[in-house]
């Protein structure tokens, strides 16, 4: 008897995937729920695990092939899983293995789809990873490569005239499809401002110990841009609205989403409700939904929705930027690097740690007058901070 082993249900308005990595190959023991293999769509990785112990028959459709939901891609024969005791042969001692060997186990270590293929690419083996519960991440697949170049970088011979042509993923491709749509659908207009950020950094130096002992969480500087963002579209409703055809739609709700750079490219969770939380459950999330990001085990409904978007271009140096909208939203905000520089304070230059802020809108729905104001309030609220608190 055997079992076929079929494409999972496609998330809403997902017609087709690719299948990204097959894990196992003919012939090759499984046990129950090991993962086989990653179906990538145009939002999210699907993993499809063994229904029980026993080997893949016939790989039906190999790596990059294109299918639909429900289709067959293999066919699984049941059966006892044979295990690594028992055998009658030796393991090697560690001392045995060539002094380049990365860390190895004998058994799946948990990770994400990312992490498995950048592993399964450079055949390698994490023990542990560093993350909540042990989970491998790709900074530490990167890590037990000793310093190799991660499986996304693209190998090209130095001091030659050559190319090497990659194939999108399915990801980028829907990013790049994006974009060019918000560039060629909406009126983007991008104003600007910058922020003293003296009294955030000293209040965080303050209590960040404190903050992290009592929520067991580190206090950054994401959640009060959140908490200042939120406030500052509950003035400026039309911020935080989207565009359905030749209707306005005016959000009573404020789910943020916030850019997060993997390897794969760039994607948008979003953190619901986020009016309702705290600074700690605000970063909880953040951090909750970029480990998730990272690891490529964000759920559908994880990256969709969404009513405003919040980019960190100053994490990788950026001192300005024009961010591009996430349709169908109307706004944008992009944080920049804190530098360094001289202002003037009550006639006087000073040094100050400052950053540059620029809000991308839709210009169709959003006015000049407001977008100047609304990024003047996450400013004023910023270089208060007091008035977070006291809602003024």
């Amino acid at each position: 008897m055997t079992i076929e082993i079929k494409v999972p249900v496609l998330p809403e308005s997902v017609t087709d995937a690719t299948i990204a990595t097959w894990y196992k190959k003919p012939g090759e023991p499984v046990e129950q729920d090991e993962n086989l293999v990653d179906i990538e769509t145009d939002k999210v990785v699907l993993e499809v695990v063994a229904p029980e112990d026993g080997s893949l028959e016939n790989i039906i459709k190999d790596t990059g092939a294109t299918v639909g939901a429900e289709e067959i891609i293999a066919v699984f024969k049941p059966g006892d899983a044979p295990k690594a005791k028992g055998n009658g042969a030796k393991a090697a001692a560690p001392s045995d293995a060539p002094s380049d060997t990365p860390t190895v186990t004998s058994s799946a270590p948990v990770a994400g789809p990312a992490a498995r293929k950048m592993m399964a690419e450079n055949d390698i083996h994490v023990a542990k990873g560093s993350a909540k519960g042990g989970r491998v991440t790709t900074q530490d697949v990167r890590s037990a490569m000793q310093g190799g170049a991660p499986s996304s970088a693209v190998d090209i011979p130095q001091g030659e005239r050559s190319e090497k042509r990659v194939p999108m993923t399915r990801l980028r491709a829907k990013i790049a499809e994006r974009l060019v749509q918000a560039q060629q659908t909406a009126a983007i207009l991008t104003t600007f401002n910058e922020i003293n950020m003296q009294p955030i950094m000293s209040l965080r130096s303050k209590y960040k110990e404190q903050f992290e002992k009592t929520h067991g969480v580190k206090l950054g500087f994401m959640s009060f841009f959140t908490k200042a963002t939120i406030e500052a579209l509950k003035r400026f409703p039309a911020v935080n609205a989207s565009i359905d055809g030749n209707d306005i739609v005016y959000h009573g709700y404020f789910d943020i989403g916030v850019a997060v750079s993997t390897d794969k490219g760039l994607v948008v969770p979003i953190v619901r409700n986020a009016d309702k939380m705290g600074l700690a459950d605000i970063e909880k999330n953040i951090n909750d939904l970029g480990q998730k990001a990272r690891d490529g085990n964000l759920s559908l409904d994880e990256i969709t929705g969404g009513t405003f978007t919040i980019s960190n271009g100053g994490v990788f140096g950026s001192l300005m930027s024009t961010p591009i909208l996430n349709p169908p939203q109307t706004g944008i905000l992009g944080m920049h690097k804190i530098e360094q520089r001289p202002v003037v304070e009550n006639g006087e230059v000073v040094v100050r740690p400052m950053m540059y802020v620029a809000l991308s809108y839709d210009h169709r729905i959003i006015d000049g007058k407001e977008s100047v104001r609304f990024l003047v309030t996450i400013k004023e609220l910023l270089e208060d901070p007091a008035r977070l608190l006291l809602d003024i």
